[in-house]
Order: C-alpha cells, then sequence, then structure tokens
C-alpha cells in the first residue's frame, strides 16, 4: 500500500448489478437466492469482483452494510474442499461476531457438501476445537486471543491459509488486540489474499494496512439506513446468563400484543421458547429446520391471537408481517445494523406504532453507537423493571380477573351457596374465605414478590452503572496504577500466575481474560504487574461460571492459575515503614551477658 490507490466510494443506490453479474457461480450463487438476496449492497458490489479478481481490500464500511457477505462470498466461490488446513481465517473483536460471522459462512454453504466452519473464542472448551481441527476444518471465525493461543500450542496449521480477513479492525485495536494481530498475521504464509475491514481508518488501522496488504483496493461505503419514527427503541444492559430472568420481567410489565424474539442460533429458538413456555408465556420457535406446514401454522396462530410470541432467527423471520406484533425484542443483538433494522422493521408497519428492546451485554456496548449512526435515533436507555413494577401489574391483572369473574352471574350464585354453608359450619368470616380461596387459585408460586430478595435488580443497576461511567475508557489506556474506587464492592482482586518476567502488559491479559471469560471493556479495574504474578479487579457480581471459563486460560504461553488475591501467601513480602516497626524503650533491652569472662 506504498502507493495507494484513489479510494473506490460509493453510496447505497437502487442502480446496483444483480449477484450474478459480480462473478458468483453454481452452488453459491443457488444459496444466496434461497436465502431471498436479489439485489447486492453497495460494499458487496463494489468488494466482490475485486476480492474474486485476487486483490487485496480496504473497505471503509459501517457495521450492517453487509460487509460479511462481501468477504464471504468470494471465499466460498473459491473454496477447494479437498484441501482439509484452513484455506481462510476470519479475525473478529468479539466472540458474539465471530459467531455470527460462522453463521452466515454456513448458510452460504448450504447447497454445497462437506464445508466445515469452526469458530474458535474464548468460553469454548478447547476440546471442542480441536477436535474439529483435527478432523479438518476449511474455514476458521475466531478472535485473536484463542487464534494466538492455538498457534502457540501448534494445534493451529496455518501454513495453506490463502485468505486472511480483518472484521472490525478498529475494534479489535481499541480492545488491545494490536500485538495479537500482528503476530498472527506474521504467521501466515505471504502469498496470501488480505481484506480488512474498518469502520473508521485511524492511523494505526492505516499503518496496518501499509505493512501487511499488497497494492489494496480502498473502498468506501457511504449508507444512508434509516428506521420508521413510530418505532420507540429502548435497551437494557445485561449479562448474558440474565437474559431470560430480564426478559421475564419485561414481558410481564411490558403491554405488549404480539412479540417477535431474535436470537442468534437455530438451536436458541428452541430453547429460549421453552423455557418462556414453563414461566407460563405463550411462545413457540420458528427457525429454517421448522418444517414449512408447521411455521405457517405457528404464523397464523400468532395472527390470530392463539400465540403471543415467536422467538425466530433473521433468516426465519424475513418478509415476516403480521400487524399484530408490536414488540421486538433483541435477545441476541446483531452486529450488523443491517439486520438490526430488518428486525425491528417487523412491528411498526402501516403508521402503527410499534417498540423494539435490545439486550446489550456489557461489551456489546460499542454496537450503540453504529446502530445510531445507521438509523438516526439514539435507542434510549431502559431500567429492569422492580418488584414494585411487577407486584403493580399483578395485583392489576388479579383485579381484572376477579372483574371478569363477577360479570358471570349465573356461576357466581351458584358459588355464593358453597361460600356461606362453610362461612355457618366453620365461624370464618367471609373476607377470610375469599383470601383462602385466593391462596388455592395462586397455587405455589406467590402473587407478590420480595423487593428485599431482587438481587437480580441490584446486579444489573450494578452492571450499568459500571458500564455507563466507564464506556469511554478502551481498555488499552488502563495502566498498572491503582485507581479512584467507586465502592468497595465493585471489584475483587484476583491474582494471575503471571508476571513481569513473562513479558506480559495489561493490554494482553484484558485481551485474553475478555475473550475467554466473556468480559467487556467495562469489566476491568486496576492492573497491577509484579515480577512472578499479577493482580487484576474483576466486578465482584462476576458469575463464578466466567471464573470457571477462565481457568483454562493461557497468557504467552503460561497458564494464568485464576484466583481471589488472598494476600501475603506466595506474594511479595509486604514493605513496613521505619515508623510501623515496634518501638521499645532503653529501659525493655534485655540485659547482656559479657561475652568473656576476666577470671
Amino acid at each position: 500500500m506504498s502507493d495507494p490507490q484513489t479510494p473506490t466510494e460509493t453510496a447505497e443506490t437502487p442502480a446496483l448489478p444483480g449477484f450474478d453479474e459480480l462473478g458468483l457461480t453454481g452452488p453459491v450463487l443457488a444459496a444466496i437466492k434461497d436465502l431471498g438476496y436479489e439485489t447486492p449492497s453497495a460494499i458487496q458490489a463494489a468488494t466482490i469482483p475485486v476480492l474474486l479478481g485476487g486483490r487485496d481490500v480496504v473497505g471503509m464500511a459501517q457495521t450492517g452494510t453487509g460487509k460479511t457477505a462481501a468477504f464471504a462470498l468470494p471465499i466460498m466461490e473459491n473454496l477447494d474442499l479437498s484441501q482439509k488446513t484452513p484455506q481462510a481465517l476470519v479475525l473478529a473483536p468479539t466472540r458474539e461476531l465471530a459467531l455470527q460471522v460462522c453463521e452466515a459462512f454456513e448458510s452460504y454453504a448450504a447447497r454445497m457438501k462437506g464445508v466445515h466452519v469452526l469458530p474458535v473464542y474464548g468460553g469454548q472448551g478447547y476440546g471442542v476445537q480441536l477436535s474439529a481441527l483435527r478432523r479438518g476444518v476449511h474455514i476458521v471465525v475466531g478472535t485473536p486471543g484463542r487464534i494466538m493461543d492455538h498457534l502457540e500450542k501448534g494445534t493451529l496449521d496455518l501454513s495453506q491459509l490463502k485468505n486472511l480477513v480483518l472484521d472490525e479492525a478498529d475494534e479489535m485495536l481499541k480492545m488491545g488486540f494490536a500485538e495479537d494481530v500482528e503476530q498472527i498475521l506474521a504467521k501466515t504464509p505471504a502469498e496470501k489474499q488480505v481484506a480488512l475491514f474498518s469502520a473508521t481508518m485511524p492511523p494505526s488501522i492505516r499503518r496496518l494496512a501499509q505493512q501487511y496488504l499488497r497494492d489494496p483496493e480502498e473502498i468506501t461505503v457511504k449508507t444512508k439506513t434509516s428506521t420508521n419514527t413510530n418505532i420507540t427503541q429502548r435497551y437494557l444492559i445485561v449479562s448474558y446468563q440474565q437474559k431470560v430472568d430480564a426478559l421475564t420481567r419485561i414481558l410481564e410489565v411490558e403491554d405488549f400484543d404480539g412479540m417477535i424474539i431474535f436470537v442468534r442460533t437455530k438451536n436458541e429458538t428452541e430453547t429460549l421458547a421453552e423455557k418462556l413456555r414453563a414461566r407460563g408465556f405463550s411462545a413457540a420457535p420458528i427457525n429454517g429446520d421448522i418444517p414449512q406446514p408447521q411455521r405457517e401454522r405457528s404464523i397464523s396462530q400468532l395472527k390470530d391471537g392463539k400465540l403471543d410470541i415467536l422467538v425466530a432467527t433473521d433468516v426465519a423471520a424475513r418478509g415476516l408481517d403480521v400487524e399484530r406484533i408490536s414488540h421486538v425484542v433483541n435477545f441476541d443483538i446483531p452486529t450488523d445494523t443491517e439486520s438490526y433494522v430488518h428486525r425491528i422493521g417487523r412491528t411498526g408497519r402501516a403508521g402503527r406504532k410499534g417498540d423494539a428492546i435490545s439486550f446489550v451485554t456489557p461489551r456489546e456496548r460499542y454496537l450503540l453507537a453504529h446502530i445510531e449512526r445507521a438509523t438516526r435515533q439514539a435507542p434510549t436507555q431502559m431500567h429492569l423493571p422492580t418488584t414494585e413494577d411487577i407486584n403493580s401489574t399483578r395485583l392489576a391483572r388479579f383485579d381484572d380477573a376477579i372483574t371478569a369473574a363477577l360479570a358471570e352471574t349465573d356461576r357466581i350464585s351458584g358459588f355464593r351457596d358453597v361460600i356461606a354453608h362453610y362461612v355457618r359450619n366453620h365461624d370464618v368470616p367471609e373476607q377470610d374465605v375469599a383470601a383462602a380461596l385466593a391462596v388455592v387459585a395462586q397455587g405455589e408460586t406467590p402473587l407478590l414478590l420480595d423487593p428485599a430478595s431482587d438481587q437480580l435488580a441490584k446486579t444489573l443497576a450494578a452492571d450499568a452503572d459500571r458500564g455507563n461511567r466507564s464506556k469511554d475508557r478502551p481498555a488499552r489506556e488502563r495502566s498498572d496504577a491503582p485507581r479512584e474506587r467507586r465502592g468497595k464492592g465493585d471489584f475483587t482482586t484476583y491474582r494471575i500466575a503471571v508476571g513481569r518476567r513473562h513479558r506480559v502488559e495489561p493490554r494482553q491479559i484484558v485481551g485474553a481474560l475478555a475473550n475467554e471469560g466473556g468480559l467487556g471493556r467495562d469489566d476491568f479495574g486496576a492492573i497491577t504487574i509484579r515480577p512472578d504474578f499479577s493482580l487484576v479487579e474483576l466486578p465482584t457480581s462476576m458469575d463464578s461460571s466466567v471464573l470457571d471459563r477462565l481457568s483454562g486460560t493461557r497468557i504467552s504461553g503460561q497458564l494464568i492459575e485464576i484466583r481471589p488475591d488472598r494476600g501475603r501467601p506466595g506474594g511479595e513480602r509486604p514493605q513496613r515503614s521505619f515508623d510501623d516497626r515496634p518501638k521499645r524503650s532503653y529501659d525493655d533491652r534485655p540485659e547482656r551477658k559479657p561475652r568473656h569472662s576476666r577470671d
């Protein structure tokens, strides 16, 4: 890139060629037609022919312009199924994006037999990844930290790599992965095709492109995406483990008619729908594996009011238009803003009002800025419904149920005699009998929640507060110096078995723990690096499952052996000042015996 090309600048316009005119053929072209793709986006129209021609690409495009297909379709077109070592490597900043890119590759491979795509990210057991790599993988999609681990262990062979993609490159560098990315690039063959995509082009990205790309074509895409102003957009900061409980509360309080809940995978549609049914909600899954008759039946039930909630994937909900849909919930927020716009467009149709609620984990906060730029609307942060909100809603529904029952005069008159008989024979006031009947009707589940035991609300409030206070502070700016505490209970100090002699830096620690444990940049406090170990502050509210995932983490090839810090044992001797030493008076000195006798 020493002799930079004049950037190709395009805008989203309807005058674009069809996919068949871009050079795509056979099963790849058939697969995208099956998915309902008709006209390529601007980034796809500009990028696909260049990549098919073998040239490197630097793409300047916001999340949501369709760039996943822009780099994935050319890779699929040139895939050699006889080669068992990885032919393509896609680096992504987060495991969520890695999973979404992986799912896209699998959908584009629907008409091809024997294509193996492997997601490689922290938080997933090494065993699954090692088994897949031994069997043979064509495409690897992963986060830099876990890819580096495999390279250091010798379990990932990139010697035959033909394509390398850096997706969301600016985000990777913001998260402190610059060194990992450069090391990965250095371990790939010199003869390969590289595609770098970034929403911005800071000097660090420019230097990376100049060093590792060969005479790339620069493509800049401007988007004009916007959303229906009838749709109210809100978001809730929530960890992955708490999503189901948070969703349950929202469903209890929110006044919705029909709803679509979007998740990332087919399996999740089944799992979440089952959990919602177990909690008393009328829900059904809809995904690409569900037979068409069952799919049509579920949609018909949603239209008729016999079903309230559909749990769906993007592909399954394509083209779905049901007037009853008043709410869309992004249980898994898409990293592609084009998908976001399509999802929330299922509500607010024909001038009606609609609501869109997105669950955002702390490490996905950066997507909110992408959404605001793409939709020209800023989603409003919402708060988890309190126990008071839920209790008020439950009491109102209980009142409505009583009112409805009182309207059935024929049935009421029959039960009056039953109640009167009980009052005469047991000498119990009618009010107490009514309360007892309410207990019978309610069953074991209490009608009202106890505000004092609302641990979920406390945890979410702490997470949201932590994210709001430090969302603009990138992890790579954190230093070894302790920082001011917001509250004593916010962080717990953990000890890891890597230190200065292992040549680790704070950004390496942040990158490794973030990827393995699913942590975000906002989840790190002070990092203190000592000669043989380091101290890392992590959220006190952190789920125990995160610690389990971190137990197998390696940094610079060293197992970190993470554990809560207990102070002195195994660590450095605490320093004391001269004034801290015990003081004794002159007269307290013990009497000393003479060393030698003169006699």
